[in-house]
């Protein structure tokens, strides 16, 4: 077998993810409202308090293997994706590989930004500690190419070659 370059094993993915949690803060402070499907614009989830305040942050999502990680270092017996502050909780596939790839969740098109670090609100949500207990597990921020709309249990598909 002929060796690979870094650039075509970074652009490999053994496999599709699946959405498993969507979840939109219409308001600062307001209940998280946990959704089986969403709308999807330009600027983010419809009805998120985040929408179309910036690009580049559309949408948050964090890696479902890692929230039982998160939960072991904040010392706590269960984290629920609804204190993290995350839009998307993804299984399966490798997000922080996302994290300048282009990739698909149902209809829409995604683009991979960076990482999304925890910010510190994680204080109050998972208690003292909460804040570097999500260090290097916050997942990655994506701005939305293509609009349209996500469901619980969508694929999450790694656009081949589509590294920006």
């Amino acid at each position: 077998m002929t060796a690979l370059t870094l650039h075509e094993l970074m652009a490999r993915f053994p496999r599709a993810g699946v959405l498993e949690w969507i979840g939109v803060r219409p308001a600062r402070r307001a209940p998280l409202e946990v959704l089986e499907t969403a709308e999807v614009n330009v600027g983010g989830l419809v009805d998120d308090r985040y929408a179309g305040r910036n690009g580049k942050r559309a949408i948050t999502l964090i890696q479902a293997e890692h929230l039982p990680v998160i939960a072991a270092l904040a010392g706590v017996a269960v984290v629920d994706p609804g204190l993290l502050r995350r839009n998307l909780v993804v299984s399966g596939i490798n997000l922080y590989a996302l994290r300048k790839n282009r990739f698909r969740i149902g209809e829409v098109l995604l683009e991979g930004t960076g990482v999304c670090d925890p910010c510190s609100h994680m204080e109050e949500a998972l208690n003292e500690g909460g804040y570097n207990a999500m260090r290097g597990h916050g997942g990655i921020t994506a701005r939305v190419l293509e609009p349209g709309q996500i469901n619980r249990g969508d694929a999450v598909v790694a656009m081949q070659g589509e590294e920006i």
